[in-house]
């Protein structure tokens, strides 16, 4: 590669972008990270920020956990503004039927190694007080966290540079396409290869890639210490949240180091603007209500949108593209990319050197059998 003017250039300094380069220049590679905004922008910015296992699926459990535990590693290298916080997971159950989910849950994530702990209504109660009463018990998950995306992103960026890769912020690119990149000024960079990380917009450098935009939105209030000490997700999350095409609110909070709850989930397709949508997010905060009628007399301090890259079978894109054998993808982690980010960026590496991944890596790979996307 060396006639090349990097190894590899990474486009989209997002929190997946980021970790790429950071772990690129782990290996020794010559770097160059290109982003339109700045470092941890776009949907790094916009995201929740859990470090959380989720179980839609094998490959999906394996990512996520193998992903998680590459964070924890990490968490005594990250700086204090990342604000990583081990408070776990509590899934909320609401009646007997979803204790049957919690209990399956539980057995399956203890057989893949995760600590998982199954609640009664008590139990549940003492942990999180101000829920409804009336809930039928959750499950624990300790080992899941939260962070602050921007900041996180930033710094695996600032570490790549440490290293020697250059950033280029602010800069549009036109076209990636045999090992080039076209910028918008209509200079060039070579590379022996390209990795495509712009999240929703990577069918833009990368036509062809079955990835569709997802809305969400998210709200924070002002500062309420104690009100919310686990992060929570309903059960029925599974359900809603990941229903095929319509639009759907689930109930999931939060709690922020600096003592705000942040307030989520909403998700829509077919939306192509920015701006709020106030029918989805009265839905999303009434449904967040009725987990937690308190949060009702809160005050929000911002309210905003964010597009997340979803895939039909709900998994990323992680590897070589099979139309160009010089652009490799890291995209399509939907709502996940933050928790993935780093198993991402290292089962990428192991590809690009031509070493041994930890986990097993077809499950990912862009030449999988494609998978329509579900029309509700």
């Amino acid at each position: 590669m060396s006639e090349k003017d990097y190894d590899v250039i990474v486009v989209g300094a997002g929190i997946v972008g980021a970790a790429c380069s950071d772990e690129f220049t782990r290996r020794g590679l010559r770097v160059a990270a290109i982003d339109r905004d700045m470092p941890g922008g776009g949907a790094t910015a916009a995201g929740m920020g859990h470090i959380v296992v989720m179980d839609d699926s094998h490959a999906q459990f394996a990512l996520t956990r193998y992903s998680q535990q590459l964070w924890r590693e990490l968490r005594p290298e990250l700086p204090d503004d990342v604000e990583y916080q081990e408070c776990g997971t509590i899934w909320v159950a609401s009646d007997e039927e979803e204790m049957a989910e919690v209990r399956r849950k539980q057995a399956y994530y203890r057989q893949g190694g995760v600590a998982a702990k199954v609640l009664d209504a008590q139990a549940l109660q003492n942990l999180e007080p101000n829920l409804r009463p009336g809930m039928a018990g959750g499950l624990l998950v300790p080992e899941d966290g939260v962070l602050y995306p921007p900041c996180a992103a930033r710094f695996l960026m600032d570490r790549a540079q440490k290293r020697g890769a250059q950033l280029r912020a602010g800069v549009r690119v036109a076209e990636i396409a045999q090992g080039r990149v076209r910028l918008a000024d209509g200079s060039e960079l070579s590379a022996g290869i390209v990795v495509n990380a712009c999240g929703a917009a990577a069918p833009e450098m990368t036509p062809g890639i079955e990835i569709r935009k997802r809305k969400g939105h998210l709200v924070i209030t002002d500062r309420y210490p104690g009100f919310v000490r686990h992060q929570l997700v309903e059960l029925g999350y599974l359900k809603s949240a990941h229903s095929g095409n319509s639009d759907s609110v689930a109930f999931n909070v939060q709690p922020r180091r600096t003592g705000q709850i942040l307030i989520g989930s909403s998700r829509q397709y077919g939306s192509q603007h920015q701006e709020v949508d106030n029918l989805m997010l009265v839905r999303m905060l009434q449904r967040a209500q009725e987990y937690m009628p308190g949060l009702a007399q809160m005050s929000a301090v911002r309210t905003w949108t964010g597009f997340r890259a979803a895939t039909p079978d709900k998994l990323p894109l992680i590897g070589q593209w099979t139309g160009d054998n010089t652009v490799y993808l890291a995209t399509g982690h939907e709502g996940l990319g933050i928790t993935t980010s780093l198993g991402t960026a290292r089962i990428l590496a192991h590809q690009i050197i031509g070493t041994r991944p930890e986990i097993p890596v077809e499950p990912y790979l862009p030449s999988r059998p494609a998978k329509e996307f579900v029309h509700a």
